[in-house]
C-alpha cells in the first residue's frame, strides 16, 4: 500500500460520533445541579468530550502529546531572526526536560512523544526521541517546491502511524506540537492557500521579527506561492509546496487519531494549519478536533475560523511546542470532572425550576 492510498484508507476508516450520545450528554448536563448554561463553555467542553467517549460521565485518564521537529529550507531567506541550528538544540532542550512543553505537560499528566521528522542538523541518538526522518529539512520554498509529493505523504504517514501507535496503547487525548525554525513561514503559506487569502492577512513576526522583517517575510510568502501555484483544492499539494515535514506529519497524527476514534487539542498557529489541511482532506475530522487556545500571530484566529473551531483559552502565547494543547487539557479534565462528579438535582434533592 503507498503511503497516499493508506491516508485515503484512513480517511475512510474515521467514525461518525453519535447524535444520541450527544444527546445523552447534554441531558445530564441539564440535570446537574446548576441552572442551565451556567457554566458557560466549560459545559461545551464537556459535552464534547462526553459525546466523543460516548459516555455520560467522561474521564481522560491517559494524554499525550506529539511534538514533530523539523527545519525549512526557506530559513535560507532571512524570515526568523534565530538560525536553523536552533531546532536540533531545542530538540536537546526537549530531551533534557528543559522547555516550557516538558514543564506543562508534566503539569497536564501528558507524556511527550518526540518525533524528528527532518532536522536539518545531524542529532545524537537519544533515548526519547523516535528518528521518521524524510530528509534533512524541506527545501528553499521561495525557490521552488518545499518538498515532493511523495515526501508529504510519506511524513502524514509518520504522523498516522505515531498517533494509531498511541491510540492503540490506550491514550485517550492527543495534542500536538512542533518545532521548526522558519514554521511560521509555512504555516502563513498553507493558511494564505487554503483560506483564500492575501499573506500580509496572516503573517505575522513568529519568533520576533520586527515590522521590516515582517514585511520581508511576506514578500517572502508571495514569492512561494507565486513560484509553486499550490493547488488549494488539494491539501497535499499545498503541503508539499509550501508546507514542512512537520506540518505534514501533524496533519497525519490528527487524521490517524480521529480514525481511532481518539479526540485531538489542537494546539496553536503552526499545528493549526496542519489541522485546516487535514480538515481539507478529510472533512470528518473535524469532529474529533477542538482549538486549545488562540494564539497572537495574526493569521491563527483566520485559520481558527476556517477551522470553525472556537479555542478553550486566549492567553496571547505564540510559543507553539504543544504547550496550548498541555494546558487546554487541564480545562478538560476539570470539565469531565465537574460533569462527571456533579449530582443531580434529583439525587440532592434539590427543587430543579419549575416548567
Amino acid at each position: 500500500m503507498t503511503d497516499e492510498e493508506l491516508i485515503a484508507a484512513c480517511i475512510a476508516s474515521i467514525p461518525v460520533p453519535a447524535p444520541s450520545a450527544q444527546q445523552r450528554a447534554w441531558a445530564r448536563l441539564e440535570s446537574l445541579t446548576k441552572p442551565p448554561g451556567s457554566l458557560g463553555r466549560l459545559e461545551d467542553v464537556a459535552a464534547r468530550v462526553a459525546t466523543l467517549r460516548d459516555e455520560v460521565r467522561p474521564s481522560i485518564p491517559r494524554k499525550a502529546i506529539v511534538l514533530m521537529a523539523a527545519d525549512h529550507g526557506v530559513t535560507d531567506e532571512g524570515v526568523s531572526p534565530y538560525p536553523r541550528e536552533v531546532t536540533a538544540q531545542m530538540v536537546a532542550n526537549f530531551v533534557s526536560g528543559g522547555a516550557a512543553i516538558n514543564q506543562l505537560a508534566r503539569h497536564a499528566g501528558a507524556t511527550l512523544t518526540l518525533i524528528d521528522i527532518g532536522v536539518a542538523t545531524p542529532l545524537p541518538i537519544a533515548e526519547g526521541v523516535v528518528s521518521a526522518r524524510i530528509a534533512d529539512g524541506t527545501a528553499n520554498m521561495s525557490r521552488g517546491p518545499a518538498m515532493t509529493r511523495e515526501q508529504a505523504a510519506r511524513a502524514m504517514r509518520v504522523g498516522i502511524e505515531a498517533a494509531r501507535a498511541l491510540a492503540a496503547d490506550g491514550v485517550d487525548l492527543i495534542g500536538t506540537g512542533e518545532m521548526g525554525i522558519g514554521n511560521t513561514t509555512s504555516a502563513a503559506a498553507i493558511a494564505a492557500v487554503l483560506c483564500g487569502v492575501a499573506p500580509s492577512e496572516v503573517v505575522g513576526p513568529g519568533t520576533g521579527l520586527d515590522p521590516a522583517g515582517v514585511r520581508h517575510k511576506t514578500r517572502v510568502i508571495e514569492e512561494s506561492i507565486e513560484v509553486n501555484a499550490p493547488n488549494a483544492a488539494d491539501a497535499l499539494d499545498v503541503l508539499s509546496k509550501v508546507g514542512g515535514f512537520e506540518i505534514a506529519g501533524l496533519s497525519g497524527v490528527i487524521i490517524g487519531a480521529a480514525s481511532a476514534g481518539v479526540p485531538v487539542i489542537v494546539d496553536g498557529f503552526i499545528s493549526s494549519a496542519a489541522a485546516l489541511a487535514a480538515l481539507r482532506m478529510a472533512p470528518a475530522c473535524a469532529s474529533w478536533m477542538s482549538a486549545s487556545h488562540l494564539g497572537s500571530e495574526p493569521g491563527h484566529a483566520i485559520v481558527l475560523e476556517a477551522l470553525g473551531l472556537t479555542p478553550v483559552l486566549e492567553l496571547d502565547m505564540r510559543l507553539g511546542e504543544g504547550t496550548g494543547a498541555a494546558l487546554a487539557m487541564e480545562i478538560i479534565d476539570a470539565a469531565c470532572a465537574m460533569m462527571s462528579g456533579m449530582a443531580t438535582f434529583a439525587e440532592a434533592g434539590v427543587t430543579d425550576r419549575e416548567g
